[in-house]
């Protein structure tokens, strides 16, 4: 990656602007990252709460191996998504816990590309994963959830048509934090919208916020990784998990690389080389396996929080803590997770449906803008049994691979990702080179946001 250009018109040093406009700005970025942070968990059946709880833990934990110089925030990565409603389908939310675990294993690939950075560099490592195998990949993650969002919207099209607007609306039109926020501005009008024309809606919201206490912990036993391990644990299935969800961490190290791009061009300091890639990575992929063994959803580094940089022109990674802490006090509200859990399915339908429909775009914008050469009968072939494979598999059920006593099921996602990196290295004719096109290498920005530039 080219060394960024300096910021010469920004704000660094957060402590000039005295405590009260630094509380403003952690509050806006508690902001940016929220619609998109908690609308995860109220889509994979994990715990609103302690979402908010771990990804403020997460933020913490990335600043502190990253030496506090990223100003990052890392919250719910909606890539995991499939991940979790795979393994749901075996058996509803009490298997949860088994998709948490894979996870984690996931979590802990970052440390392998991390080490891999470290010994090898940037360009070394990234030459076997190109956008020619991990932009298809992303194409087909928004792909294969689009049917539950669309199922969701036909609770009530009207309402998920409302959100719809509202999030394309302020995209388009929007100006100043109305830009930066539109996720959270769709789920909130279509939300009153659904409370004003459907009674069902309002009384299901009174009935849920007036039972839940004012202040609660976020972490319950039984949901984490942790309470499988027993008696009763099934190893098929856990074996299951780990091999559906981690090959996913593919696709996400490759978003997180992007992130840190972007947030380097946008800062002005080239995070790439200090703290360095294998630093991030690090701290990316213990919040994740931290947040996932005690139930929460994987952590990402978020792009609305790097819109919220460009916009504010405050790069002080001490701001971002801020926003850490002020999420990890909202954590032990439940009647704040009530307000989250009463949200009507078509709501969740209209927003998810823009979101996912997004992260296929992302990945359409990372084979674009590294200029794959689809001339090429290397690139076709490659994206042909990515795709195939993703979306065949998925209409299929998934592979069932018996292994003694252990029945192994690989989802289309997992088997598509693991075949398209065996093609790419075994095919002659590699030609992609990380940092060659600073503009191609910063195009995998936030699944489930925004696309940044």
């Amino acid at each position: 990656m080219a060394a960024p250009k300096t910021n010469t018109d920004a704000v660094y040093d957060a402590s000039t602007l005295g405590t009260p406009k630094r509380l403003l700005l952690g509050v806006q970025h508690l902001f940016a990252m929220f619609g998109a942070t908690v609308l995860v968990p109220a889509l994979t059946g994990l715990d609103v709460a302690n979402a908010l709880l771990f990804a403020g833990l997460g933020t913490l934990l990335f600043h502190l191996i990253t030496g506090r110089k990223v100003p990052a925030f890392l919250g719910s990565s909606f890539a995991f998504i499939g991940g979790y409603n795979a393994i749901r389908a075996m058996g509803g939310d009490g298997l949860l816990p088994y998709a948490c675990f894979g996870v984690a294993c996931a979590g802990l690939v970052y440390l392998v590309m991390a080490l891999l950075f470290k010994q090898f560099g940037a360009k070394k490592v990234m030459r076997y994963f190109p956008p020619i195998v991990t932009g298809p990949i992303i194409i087909c993650i928004g792909l294969s959830l689009s049917g539950s969002a669309v199922s969701n919207c036909a609770a009530n099209w009207w309402v998920a048509l409302v959100a719809i607007l509202i999030v394309v609306g302020c995209n388009i039109w929007g100006k100043g934090m109305v830009k930066i926020i539109p996720i959270l501005l769709g789920v909130v009008g279509s939300y009153v919208f659904s409370m004003i024309v459907d009674p069902a809606s309002r009384e299901n919201l009174v009935t849920l916020v007036s039972q839940a206490k004012w202040i609660g912990l976020p972490i319950v036993w039984e949901k984490t990784a942790f309470s499988i391990f027993g008696s009763n644990l099934d190893t098929g299935l856990l074996v299951t998990a780990i091999v559906t969800i981690m090959p996913i961490s593919l696709a996400t190290m490759m978003e997180h690389v992007g992130d840190i791009c972007a947030i380097s061009s946008t800062v002005g300091k080239n995070f790439v080389e200090d703290p360095g890639l294998h630093r991030t990575l690090v701290g990316d992929g213990l919040a994740t396996t931290v947040a996932s063994l005690f139930g929460a959803p994987a952590n990402t580094t978020y792009g609305e929080n790097t819109g919220v940089l460009a916009l504010s022109k405050v790069y002080d990674p001490k701001v971002v803590r801020l926003a850490a802490v002020f999420a990890i006090i909202l954590s032990f509200c439940p009647k704040f997770s009530a307000l989250i859990v009463a949200m009507p399915a078509a709501t969740m339908g209209g927003v998810s449906l823009v979101l996912y429909g997004m992260i296929s775009a992302v990945g359409v914008r990372n084979v674009v803008e590294n200029q794959v050469d689809f001339t090429k009968s290397r690139n076709v072939l490659i994206a042909a049994m990515i795709m195939g494979l993703a979306v065949g598999v998925s209409y299929a059920g998934s592979i069932q691979i018996p292994l003694g006593s252990v029945t192994i099921s690989l989802s289309g996602l997992a088997v598509a990702a693991l075949v398209g990196i065996v093609m790419n290295a075994v095919l002659p004719g590699k030609d992609y080179e990380f940092g060659a096109n600073e503009q191609g290498d910063t195009a995998v920005v936030n699944f489930g946001s925004r696309a940044q530039k």
